[in-house]
């Protein structure tokens, strides 16, 4: 993280007027902390129907700790975020606390986690944490809160896990500092949710490219493909009309910082207007025409990246990744290795490990279950070392940013502040 208190992220000196008046519009987009509906009617939201796990290890899951973690879990919303990552039935923890801004919300949050106490917002949470006892807080509210709340809870010396992104926009790239001072200043643990590190090849890229099986890192593709629709996605306050698809970026950037936990030094970025009804003029809080964006990144390694966010190309959906290297290549199509790596991969036990009894993997690639229980480790167990850590969280969050900015500037290439 070094040079990270020196950084004015003011880099990017993109006009006000170029930019047309988006700060403005991102306060009004924030609104209070929490999750839920904005009027619209709910929609199944993809992703959670994806539950394939993949290839799970034939070793039975075996305790590491009798300890439990008293864990306090803020937004159900719109996804059911806050159930769905399996802490109600992880052995190591215990729910104390739930919280949302929407009473029947809270009440279904507290009714499927079994929670005893519940709180009308996350900050109320926060503030009486340490009266309930309470060790770490899980942020799963809207996208335009999860900043400032993560920034409170490790300053109140709660760890904390974050729905994604990390944070949310250019307007918030000032809380980039201030996570990384109260991280270090609390000591507590911060990792994003970022389901392309837990998903199956999520998993087999980061253990192939760990083990020397693909080599240098030459490039590396990640999608993140969610067709809006004309009605659009529901959201708090509507913090999803007219989204920028690299202010969400995190669904295809991870397949390249979750595999080798390098970052991106360098984009340009091409926008792709839209004519669905959220994005059609920019008559949006964001004044964002862009649907699609397709970035083009230089890795910290010397190799490079492109990584495509689309809200508006029908049919195929889904997270995809591949990495290619100078030994091999590996993602969700079919393999490719160079001699003798070919055996070697072979070797390499690339399957998930076995979940606690009574554990569901959950949705996004069975992800979910695996980013909670990596989170409980990180707290319980001595040395270990999250997947996606702070460092990786803000860097697979900063690099859409500027992405963005990259694209409103037509494509033009911007520097990316480094961790």
């Amino acid at each position: 993280m070094q040079g990270i208190s020196n950084l004015k992220w003011e880099i990017i000196m993109v006009s006000r007027r170029s930019f047309i008046g988006a700060g403005s519009a991102f306060l009004a987009a924030a609104g209070r902390a929490g999750s839920g509906g904005n009027g619209r009617k709910e929609a199944a939201i993809q992703g959670f129907d994806e539950r394939d796990a993949g290839r799970i290890s034939k070793v039975p899951w075996k305790p590491f700790s009798d300890r439990k973690v008293r864990v306090g879990i803020a937004g159900e919303g719109v996804c059911s975020f806050g159930s769905a990552f399996a802490y109600q039935t992880h052995p190591n923890v215990e729910v104390v606390a739930v919280a949302d801004l929407d009473p029947a919300k809270c009440r279904l949050l507290q009714e499927r986690t079994k929670a005893p106490k519940t709180y009308p917002s996350c900050e109320e949470l926060i503030k009486n944490a340490a009266a309930d006892g309470i060790e770490a807080l899980y942020i799963a509210t809207d996208a335009p809160s999860h900043a400032r709340l993560a920034v409170m809870a490790l300053e109140h010396g709660l760890h904390v896990a974050s729905a994604v992104p990390a944070f949310f926009g250019r307007d918030q790239l000032e809380l980039v500092p201030k996570i990384v001072e109260a991280a270090k200043k609390s000591g507590r643990l911060y990792m994003m949710n970022e389901t392309t590190a837990f998903r199956p090849e999520g998993v087999a890229m980061r253990r192939l490219f760990e083990a020397g099986a693909v080599g240098r890192h030459v490039y590396t593709e990640g999608e993140y493909f969610h067709y809006w629709g004309a009605q659009g996605i529901p959201s708090w306050n509507g913090w999803r009309r007219g989204l920028p698809p690299q202010y969400y970026p995190t669904h295809s950037n991870g397949f390249y910082t979750c595999a080798t936990h390098g970052s991106f030094t360098e984009v340009s970025c091409i926008g792709i207007t839209s004519d669905l009804p959220d994005f059609k003029d920019a008559d949006n809080p964001y004044k964002n025409p862009f649907g699609n964006e397709v970035a083009f990144f230089r890795t910290s390694d010397g190799g490079a990246a492109r990584m495509a966010v689309m809200w508006d190309s029908p049919g195929y959906h889904g997270e995809t990744g591949r990495i290619n290297g100078t030994k091999g290549s590996y993602g969700t199509y079919t393999p490719v290795y160079n001699g003798r790596e070919k055996e070697l991969v072979q070797k390499l036990d690339i399957a998930k490990p076995a979940l606690p009894p009574g554990v569901d993997a959950g949705g996004h690639g069975g992800s979910h279950a695996y980013l909670t229980d990596d989170f409980i480790r990180g707290i319980i167990i001595p040395g270990h070392k999250v997947c996606c850590d702070i460092k990786t969280s803000l860097d697979t969050t900063i690099a859409g940013v500027y992405a963005h900015l990259s694209a409103l500037k037509g494509g033009e290439t911007l520097k990316i502040p480094q961790i």
